[in-house]
């Protein structure tokens, strides 16, 4: 009953932002079509489809909002104007009650709360679909003064964790941020995922791109991207990589992550201040450097992907601080580690060649690369692949390098791939959604930031690396140690494969012997056979009395 009672409100926002409209206009089946060309009579909208598609998500609640905020980083399968209104899609969610954040924590760390933090700030500072964030001291240590610092409670994600034990001395009076799941989300989740899962089923059945936008396979990734995020651990270990691979660098700073105050439903972590870096005029005021700002995001972007392969996916300006006193003025404070991505050796070499034949305006090197990688369907001829990329590229290069948009082009390039087929990998379309950030984030900042300029020095150096003598030694140096196990082994292991090679000849002849003797056993057999039956006809005949022929 109450899936039912769902559904009718689910159907009902359909219908009051029209979405059943939006939905037909894309039917293949004529009595549908029909029947909603009937139900379109005397109903009209004023705004656009995709805002009121946006608006509908934003009534059905934060699990639908937070679909609509995954389905925006899939520009492979969106048209333009969708992707563009989904993006705006923020989690506005009112608090739950702290008594609930209170009890959430002690049962995740199993321990009073009094125990756990010497003070801890009831109202909270965020609060999103999946989680909020409340501002505490660690227990042992003297109230200290606001620190005005920022820290959005944005949903995040993993492996559950054990009680906490009793608070370090080391850490007493430390300022954290901890952030809590709402109760009861799992089931929530699970309920309107289950709904979610019946209509891309009927999506698939009655559109006409009904298959080629996979909408159950969306469903899926969005089912993992929410039951990740129901597992702090999981933020928290993105967190510590992001932290280790940024140790000591005067670029970003990522907070601390307290394992012993972590488990799957609570995370505390290093309160971080700083300044929203939207806030650019106050940023200003504070005497922190834009321009040179603007370059180090485009730097650490490229330090993420090229040189470690892990980058924070989730970089919108709600996410990003940077300091203001001290030694962090100027520098970036990365906030939210529930959505990262990975890349592969391969998937970084993929796309330092594209770039590379990008720049050079070698188009046909850039649809080799693509049929190489296999993501296009066998017998995809390649100057036609050639000839539809240069037609999206070719105007880009007509306009000042600074006005180029990375991201664009590379929405541009999945739509044109859509044409012609090509399997758009996941991680690839993260990259692509990150990238958007970093370039809004960045002219937000820079308005004349050059991203090419910024971004080529260290793309040169990379594939220098990556190609040259360098990455050729750097290659061999890490492969050292697997050789230096390999090669004094190298002589046993060929003798081993020799004799197995004998064994095998030996058991082949052997095989071959068998088949033989069975042959002649067989053909004897036979010979045998037709002499008793020649003997039986003959004492057949003698015992009939009948005369000899």
């Amino acid at each position: 009953m109450r899936r039912l009672l769902r559904l009718l409100r689910i159907a009902w926002v359909g219908l009051r932002y029209g979405l059943d409209q939006i939905a037909f206009a894309n039917l293949k089946h004529p009595f549908l079509v029909r029947l909603a060309r009937l139900a379109a009579l005397g109903r009209s909208f004023d705004s656009p489809r995709a805002e009121r598609l946006r608006l509908a998500l934003e009534s059905l609640g934060p699990i639908f909002v937070k679909f609509g905020q995954v389905l925006s980083t899939r520009r492979d399968l969106l048209p333009p104007d969708f992707a563009d209104e989904l993006a705006k899609l923020q989690d506005r969610v009112p608090p739950f009650d702290p008594d609930l954040a209170v009890q959430e924590i002690e049962r995740g760390l199993g321990r009073p709360i009094g125990e756990l933090f010497s003070h801890f700030e009831r109202e909270p500072v965020a609060s999103a679909s999946i989680a909020q964030v409340h501002f505490a001291d660690l227990a042992g240590g003297v109230r200290s003064a606001p620190s005005g610092a920022t820290n959005n409670g944005q949903d995040s994600a993993t492996a559950a964790g054990e009680p906490a034990r009793a608070p370090s001395a080391s850490l007493a009076g430390q300022l954290v941020a901890v952030k809590v799941l709402r109760p009861g989300m799992r089931a929530a989740i699970d309920r309107d995922l289950g709904l979610m899962e019946v209509a891309a089923s009927l999506v698939e059945r009655v559109w006409r791109d009904g298959k080629r936008l996979r909408p159950r396979e969306v469903v899926e990734e969005f089912r993992k991207v929410l039951h990740d995020e129901l597992d702090l651990m999981r933020e928290a270990a993105n967190a510590s990589q992001l932290r280790r691979n940024f140790e000591g660098s005067h670029l970003l700073r990522i907070p601390e992550m307290y394992w012993d105050y972590c488990c799957e439903n609570v995370l505390v972590m290093e309160r971080m201040s700083g300044v929203p870096v939207s806030r650019v005029d106050e940023l200003r005021r504070a005497g922190v450097d834009l321009k040179k700002l603007s370059r180090d995001g485009v730097e650490i972007f490229f330090t993420q992907v090229f040189r470690d392969g892990f980058f924070h996916a989730d970089m919108h300006p709600g996410n990003i601080a940077v300091g203001v006193t001290g030694a962090d003025l100027g520098r970036y404070i990365a906030l939210d580690f529930g959505i990262v991505g990975t890349l592969t050796d391969t998937d970084r070499d993929y796309l330092a060649r594209n770039f590379l034949a990008f720049f050079q305006r070698d188009y046909r090197r850039v649809a080799q690369n693509h049929i190489e990688s296999g993501w296009v369907p066998p017998g995809t001829r390649v100057d036609e692949l050639e000839s539809a990329i240069r037609a999206v590229c070719e105007p880009i290069f007509d306009r000042p390098l600074k006005e180029i948009s990375f991201g664009l082009v590379l929405m541009r390039l999945f739509a044109t791939s859509r044409r012609f087929n090509v399997e758009i990998q996941p991680q690839l379309v993260l990259l692509q959604k990150t990238l958007l950030n970093v370039e809004g984030l960045g002219r937000q900042l820079d308005p004349d930031l050059d991203l090419w300029i910024t971004g080529k020095p260290f793309l040169e150096k990379w594939m220098r690396r990556q190609v040259g003598w360098r990455g050729f030694a750097d290659r061999m140096k890490a492969e050292a140690i697997p050789w230096s196990q390999f090669v004094p082994r190298l002589p046993r292991l060929v003798h081993d494969a020799l004799s197995r090679q004998n064994i095998d000849t030996q058991l082949l002849a052997e095989l071959q012997r068998l088949r033989r003797a069975q042959e002649r056993s067989a053909q004897l057999l036979g010979i045998g056979a037709v002499a008793l039956g020649a003997l039986a006809a003959m004492m057949a005949w003698y015992f009939s009395g009948l005369p000899l022929p």
